[in-house]
Order: structure tokens, then C-alpha cells, then sequence
């Protein structure tokens, strides 16, 4: 099903780099859990105590130790999506997000480690959410693709029958295979994993990685040359490595950032103190994602306008960035170059003065 593109062209007295206008920019997520989809109101009082984890008392979204807490939390919240409209409501309001967001196509993860009550009929958990995504794109013009995720600390058994079902199955919503879950724990498991990434890339599917979270910068560098992934999730930790981020840039591999994530739970600081500017300056691709939008209270525009108040980045940098979160996605080739077509109209418009650029003469944020 081909979408049509339909983003708003810029308006007059739209500020560069303000909220609405970073909204009316087209471009894509591709860092995106249906994990951090789940309404944070399904999760009870008592599932909240076992799962060790309170709620902010200003937004309501939970309180995470560390990325160890923050996955148990989604074990206890996803296991209680027993029904299939549940699945269908979390993934069409994915969609209307997304448009809100001013973003055409959004890569979901899943992983079935998360799902106790779908584990044993996973082509039937597709098939919901394909119904949700297929109204979403009806009714909001959003493409969508989803990524299965491997965990790294499950048995190598457990990784191969998830690859074996992907092959044989072959669902058209599944577009990807990725792999995801606590680097410091599991340890470096490329080795491990290269052989299941090279069967899924023969049958054609795209492949992804985290990696460079709550590991070093060696978990990047297994991620790219030993799973040979086409984008890095996260991969921020590559910046200890002056070599590896040489490495990544003169291969164009992209990085998906989550800078809010990354701050909440505690892999970088502060904002200010992220990597991600200093990477997208040594000419690395940088997309800007929110990871788990619901559990971190973050949308799509917030995660631009932070970085752009943050890093100073203006409408070039901005459409920049945009742009490889285009490339990047694993949309069709034709709505790919659909968002892209979009994103120049966009960009070549919002440089035509209008009535404030005129007075002031500056383009800047």
C-alpha cells in the first residue's frame, strides 16, 4: 500500500527551529519500542510495587533506576496485553503520534521476551498490530514497518527459533531483524549472534542492532563488523573510540539516538553533556528518536527542540538530521523518496524570507 505524502508546507510567521515548525518538518523514527507504547495506565498499583518501580508525581511516567529496572518494568507492563485490540489500539495510536509529530514513517521494535501471552502464536501478535498500523496509515497517511528483536541474554536456542520462525513465516510487516537487552550483562555476544543477522540478511530482510549503551564502544564496533548491521540503535558510547567514529562516518553508518532516554536512565549525565552533537560534527549520521515515548513522557518534536536549544542547531542541522532518519528507515524505496521529495520542498520553502526573516535577515535558532 503506497501512502501519500502529505506534510504541510511551512508558513510565513513559522519561527525557524520553534515547535511548530520543527512539527511541519518531514522526516521519520526509526528507535521506536512498542515495549514504551504501552499506556502507562495499564500497569496497576500492585504491578507497579512488584516491579520495584514508582511514577513521577508531576507527569505520572515511571522512575527508573537503571536500564535493569527499566526492562523489568517492561515485562510486567506488557504482560498484561492479553488482547488483541489492546495491540491494536497501542500500534494506531503509534500512528496518530507520529503524524502529530510531523513524522511519515516510524520502524517499531518488538521483542517477544516481553510478550508472555503472545510468545506462542507470534503470527497471530503480527497480525494484530498489522491491523492497527494498517488503519493508522488509512486515516494518518503514516507508513510502518516493524523490527523483530532477539535478546541477548536468552539461550542461543530460544534466538534461533525466533530467526527460524521469522524465515519461515515471513510476515509483511516484519521488516528487520534486531537484537536488544542489557550489553553489561549479557556481555559481548556478536560472535554469538553474526550467524542468525547473516541468515535473516540473505532472506532479505534489513538488520539493526543496540549496541553502545550500556556498553562500551566495543559494542559498536561488533555490532558493525561482526552483525554488519545497516544502523547502530543508540550507539553513543562509540565516541570513546576517535577510531571508530572515523570508522562510522567514512562508512555513513547511521546512529539512532535517544537523548532523552539516554539521560533517564542514566547513560549520559545530562543533555548538555551528550555525545550526539560531537559524533554529528566528526560526520557521523545522527537521526533523533524517542526510544520509549510513553514511559518517558517524550515526543518527537520534544527530542528536536531539545537537542536544537541544546546543541544550537539550526534549520540546516535540523534538516539534516531529518533527513538521515529518512535514509535511514527501512520504509519502501517509493515512500522513502516520497518523505525525501517532502523534506526538500519543506527545507527549500522555510529558506523563502517571509516577513520575519526579511526584518532580521537571520536563519538561526
Amino acid at each position: 500500500m503506497v501512502v501519500p505524502t502529505t506534510f504541510e508546507p511551512p508558513r510565513p510567521w513559522d519561527e525557524p527551529c520553534s515547535p511548530d515548525w520543527i512539527r511541519r518538518l518531514p522526516k521519520a523514527e526509526v528507535h521506536l519500542h512498542l515495549e514504551g507504547c504501552v499506556p502507562t495506565d495499564t500497569i496497576g498499583a500492585e504491578d507497579s510495587r512488584r516491579s520495584g518501580v514508582g511514577f513521577d508525581p508531576q507527569d505520572g511516567t515511571p522512575i527508573f533506576r537503571d536500564l535493569a529496572s527499566f526492562l523489568a518494568f517492561l515485562d510486567h507492563s506488557c504482560a498484561l496485553i492479553t488482547d488483541g485490540g489492546q495491540l491494536e489500539k497501542i500500534a494506531y495510536d503509534i500512528a496518530v503520534r507520529a503524524a502529530a509529530n510531523g513524522v511519515g514513517h516510524v520502524d517499531v521494535i518488538f521483542n517477544p521476551v516481553h510478550w508472555p501471552a503472545w510468545r506462542p502464536d507470534l503470527e497471530k501478535f503480527v497480525g494484530h498490530l498489522d491491523r492497527g498500523f494498517a488503519s493508522g496509515e488509512a486515516d494518518h497517511g503514516v507508513t510502518a514497518g516493524l523490527c523483530l528483536s532477539l535478546t541477548r541474554t536468552q539461550s542461543p536456542g530460544e534466538s534461533v527459533e525466533l530467526v527460524d520462525w521469522l524465515l519461515s513465516a515471513r510476515p509483511d510487516r516484519v521488516v528487520a531483524l534486531s537484537v536488544d537487552g542489557n550489553e553489561s550483562a549479557a556481555g559481548r555476544t556478536g560472535q554469538r549472534f553474526a550467524p542468525l543477522f547473516e541468515r535473516a540478511r540473505g532472506a532479505g530482510f534489513h538488520t539493526c542492532a543496540h549496541a553502545g549503551e550500556s556498553s562500551g564502544s566495543e559494542g559498536v564496533r561488533d555490532a558493525v563488523d561482526l552483525l554488519r548491521v545497516e544502523r547502530v540503535d543508540h550507539g553513543i558510547r562509540a565516541a570513546e573510540d576517535p577510531a571508530l567514529v572515523e570508522q562510522l562516518a567514512a562508512r555513513a553508518v547511521p546512529l539512532d539516538i535517544c537523548p532523552t532516554s539516554n539521560v533517564r536512565l542514566g547513560v549520559v549525565t545530562s543533555l548538555t553533556t551528550h555525545p550526539i552533537e560531537r559524533l554529528r560534527a566528526a560526520g557521523v549520521p545522527v537521526s533523533v528518536n524517542t526510544d520509549d515515548p510513553l514511559l518517558f513522557g517524550v515526543s518527537v518534536v520534544d527530542e528536536y527542540l531539545s537537542c536544537s536549544e541544546a546543541f544550537s542547531w539550526d534549520p540546516v542541522v535540523l534538516g539534516e538530521v531529518a533527513r538521515t532518519s529518512i535514509e535511514s528507515s527501512f520504509a519502501e524505496p517509493e515512500r522513502k523518496r516520497g518523505l525525501h521529495a517532502a523534506l526538500a520542498l519543506f527545507l527549500g520553502e522555510s529558506r523563502a524570507p517571509g516577513p520575519r526573516s526579511e526584518s532580521s535577515g537571520d536563519d538561526s535558532c
